[in-house]
Order: C-alpha cells, then sequence, then structure tokens
C-alpha cells in the first residue's frame, strides 16, 4: 500500500511540477504590481479577477470533472466521443457567452460598479474566459493519460507568456491595469493554439444524445457548487471594497496572495488526487489506502502551515536591490496569512473527503455543501470586517472551508465509508495549532536573531513531537526507504 501512495506523491511532484512553477512564476509578478501600479490599481484588477472566477463556473459548468468520471470508465461511448462531447459543448457556449459580455460591456461596467472607461476590462475577461474554458478539457485529457511533461511545459508556457506580456505592456507601453489584461488575454489565446494539434487528433463529431446527457447530469450540479465554492473564495473582495475602500482592498488582496505557499501543494495534490483515486477505487484496500493518503496530506499540510507562518513576516521584509519584497504600505496586511494558509489546508482537506461523492455519482449534494459555507462566508465578512477589518475577512474564509470539509465528510461517508486515522490527525493536529498559538503569542521581531531561533525551537519540538507520538511507525518508515532506493534505482537506469 506505501507504494501506492509514493507514487501518488510523485504524481503529484510531475502533474504538479506546472503548479509549482507557473504560481511561483506568477509570484514574481506580486511585487512588481506592488511597485509599479498604484493600490487602487490593484484594487480593481482584483475585483475583474473575482467576476473572471465567477463567470468562470458558468463558461464551464462541469464539465472537466464529468469528462474525467466518464472518460476513465468509458461507460458510454469511445474515448474520441467522450472527449469530443465535453468539449464541442464548451466551444459552443462559451462563444455564445463571450460574444454576449463583448458587447453588452457598458452595461456591465455599469452593473458591477466600474467606472464608464474602464469597461474594456470587461471584454478582455469576457475573452480570456472564452479561451481558458476551451482548453480544460485538452488539460484534463493529459492529465487522464499521464502526459505529464506536456501537461507542464504548457501550463509553464503560458505562465512564462503571460508575465513577459506584462513586463512589455506595462513598462514598454504604459498601459497599466489594462496591460494585466490584455496579457492574460494573449498568453491564454497561445496556449490554445499550442494545444490544437491535440485537439484535432482526438476530434469526432460523432455526438451521443446519452453521453450528452449523464456528463449534464454529473456537471451542472457543479454550476451551484462552483459558485458558493468561488464565492467562498473570492467574495470578500468586494465586501472588503464595499466596507472600507481600493487602498485596503489592494493591501487585502496581495497578502491574500502570499498564501500561494500553501495553495501549490494543495494544488499539486488536487491534480494527481482525482486521477489516482479513480484508478484505484477498485482496489481491494482501496479505502484504507484513502484514509492513509489523508493522514499524509495532514502531516505535509500541517508542516508546511507552520513554517510559512513562522518565517512569513521575515519574508516580507527582505530587501532585494533596495526595495523591499513588499513596500512597508503591505505589511500591515500580513497578520491575514497564517489563517489564509489554514483554509488552505482544509481545502485540501475536502478534496480528500470528496471521493465518496464522486466515485457515487452523488453531485447533487456538492450545492448544499458549498452553499452552507459561502453563506457563512458572506455572512462572517459582513460581522467581523467592521470589528477587525481585514483580518476578519481572513477568518471567514477559514470558516467556511471548515464547515465545507465537515459538510463533504459526512456526505461522503453516507455513501462510501472510510475509517480515516482520526488519532493519528490529532497527534498531528493539536500539537500544530498549540505551537502555533504560542507563536502569535510571543510574536517575535522579524528578521531579529532572537527571533529567528525562537521560531526554530518551535519547529523542532512539532518534530520531536511527532516522533515521540508515533504518527509514522518504524515500519512504515522501513518500507519507504526501501520503495525510495527502489525507485532511485530505476530512475537511474
Amino acid at each position: 500500500m506505501l507504494d501506492k501512495i509514493l507514487r501518488l506523491g510523485k504524481e503529484t511532484a510531475i502533474y504538479g511540477l506546472s503548479t509549482v512553477v507557473g504560481r511561483l512564476l506568477n509570484f514574481l509578478i506580486v511585487p512588481f504590481y506592488a511597485n509599479v501600479l498604484l493600490p487602487a490599481e490593484n484594487g480593481v484588477i482584483s475585483n475583474v479577477y473575482a467576476y473572471i472566477a465567477f463567470a468562470n463556473v458558468f463558461f464551464c459548468y462541469g464539465m472537466e470533472p464529468a469528462y474525467m468520471r466518464f472518460v476513465s470508465s468509458l461507460e458510454i461511448g469511445d474515448k474520441k466521443q467522450n472527449f469530443s462531447v465535453p468539449f464541442l459543448s464548451l466551444l459552443a457556449t462559451s462563444f455564445i457567452l463571450a460574444t454576449g459580455i463583448y458587447f453588452n460591456s457598458d452595461a456591465l461596467a455599469s452593473l458591477l460598479d466600474f467606472q464608464p472607461e474602464q469597461h474594456q476590462f470587461i471584454r478582455y475577461a469576457g475573452w480570456i474566459l472564452f479561451f481558458d474554458a476551451i482548453t480544460v478539457i485538452p488539460f484534463a485529457s493529459l492529465r487522464m493519460e499521464q502526459k505529464a511533461k506536456r501537461f507542464a511545459v504548457l501550463k509553464i508556457f503560458n505562465i512564462i507568456i503571460n508575465l513577459i506580456l506584462n513586463l512589455i505592456l506595462i513598462l514598454g507601453f504604459g498601459m497599466h491595469a489594462e496591460g494585466v489584461f490584455l496579457a492574460n488575454l494573449l498568453a491564454s489565446g497561445f496556449t490554445f493554439l499550442a494545444l490544437s494539434g491535440m485537439v484535432l487528433k482526438q476530434l469526432t463529431f460523432r455526438f451521443p444524445a446519452k453521453l450528452y446527457k449523464e456528463i449534464l447530469k454529473f456537471g451542472l450540479p457543479y454550476i451551484p457548487a462552483g459558485l458558493a465554492g468561488i464565492a467562498m473564495q473570492v467574495v470578500d473582495r468586494p465586501i472588503v471594497k464595499a466596507l472600507t475602500n481600493d487602498d485596503t482592498l489592494g493591501i487585502y488582496q496581495l497578502n491574500y496572495r502570499l498564501g500561494i505557499f500553501m495553495m501549490l501543494i494543495v494544488g499539486m495534490f488536487d491534480y494527481a488526487w482525482r486521477p489516482f483515486f479513480l484508478n484505484h477505487s477498485k482496489d481491494p484496500d482501496a479505502k484504507l489506502l484513502f484514509a492513509k493518503v489523508f493522514t499524509y496530506y495532514m502531516l505535509g499540510a500541517m508542516t508546511i502551515f507552520l513554517t510559512v507562518s513562522f518565517f512569513i513576516e521575515d519574508i516580507v521584509r527582505i530587501n532585494f536591490f533596495g526595495r523591499q519584497f513588499f513596500p512597508p504600505v503591505y505589511w500591515e496586511g500580513v497578520e491575514i496569512v497564517p489563517w489564509i494558509l489554514l483554509a488552505y489546508v482544509f481545502t485540501g482537506v475536502y478534496i480528500v473527503f470528496v471521493v465518496g461523492v464522486y466515485l457515487e455519482k452523488k453531485t447533487k449534494y456538492l450545492p448544499l455543501i458549498t452553499g452552507a459555507g459561502a453563506l457563512l462566508n458572506i455572512g462572517a465578512n459582513f460581522v467581523l470586517i467592521p470589528l477587525i477589518g481585514i483580518l476578519g475577512a481572513a477568518l471567514s474564509t477559514l470558516l467556511s472551508y471548515i464547515v465545507m470539509a465537515i459538510g463533504i465528510y459526512f456526505a461522503s461517508q453516507k455513501f462510501y465509508y472510510v475509517k480515516y486515522e482520526w488519532n493519528k490527525i490529532i497527534k498531528i493536529g493539536v500539537p500544530a495549532l498549540i505551537l502555533f498559538g504560542a507563536f502569535l503569542l510571543f510574536r517575535p521581531e522579524p528578521l531579529s536573531p532572537a527571533g529567528f531561533i525562537f521560531k526554530i525551537v518551535l519547529f523542532v519540538i512539532f518534530a520531536a513531537v511527532l516522533f515521540a507520538v508515533k504518527v509514522i511507525d518504524g515500519r512504515e518508515m522501513a518500507e519507504a526507504r526501501k520503495i525510495i532506493r527502489r525507485i532511485l534505482r530505476l530512475s537511474s537506469v
């Protein structure tokens, strides 16, 4: 069993390579925006992308998970049909939606409370959504066919092109916020062109109505579920703006992005997890395997949570060539980062627990679960932001993900019971939270030698506790060493 988990780790690394490199490259744009654009401009960009995230749910309407579910079993139709049906559906609907956005950009700008001259941003957003939607199925196909290298190269290609165009359009042509959207649009268009060859090879116009009906039945619940899920991620932005101002929103958004350290891990895991549990769901030890995966996920996630939480204030104050990583105006918002990291930990918990709902085709429960989280998020934002500012927005996000993880757990257990190792989970989580509480209580001075030593001591205590309570027993560690040595020998051949 451990060899399967290690294989999942390997697949996570391979499929997540593009996520890691891409997110890190994208992360480099954060200090660039902070130093080149005004906080108000960052606030406007943040607001547009919040609406893009919501619109993306309608543009994709659950076709990616539906495609992966049905192409893995080929219950109806052949491989080409399972690719072409969702792809052609997305091509047609996304073109109609993007065209509608283009010709109604003025009205939409007014409705969404943008300045009249910012309607062009809405037009860019529509076509960004179009190209992103029609690449969903090709990228999902690469994942299901385990073409990791090509997947990674294309994802990284998109990010690099986007970064280069940002530099050219903002610094070279002085386009500011408009340059951000135009760069994204061009990068998305180039990415689709790079995928077009594989699309043509898999395309067929044989369109089984029964397959389309089943795909829609599986995928459409992802619209309300996706809207609620996106709400938990981005609805805090317009609420922060409404209750404060664009400057505060810009500070909140750029500090929120520091959650990338945990988002990378969760994103990498998500890429590998869905193909993994689909491929192993019929194994006789599948449920025990899934329980072990959850334990190892929590071990890794809480370790990263503590590490980043301890050192994030040092990172943002580091001086690069006479400039801080973040200018001082953004430092006041760093307090939200640990809570955003913890919210991403619970995002990963949700991803693990969703296996039962996914395998048993009970996606109708997703809107109820994510809807509860979204409503809590919205309500908590309006209560907490006036009391404690942007920290209230971060805590609202965390609470919503906790509720969503609990909800998906009970729904999945009802249809696909897994006996998780809760005793080990407690042994991981409780010490981590106690040490995090000690860090918040003493709050060592950033970039100070004494503070650095204090943080290292806390981390060593965490590692010592994990070994003392035997979260991973000696037999598992010995087996892991044998498997790793075998993998290394095979890799060297």
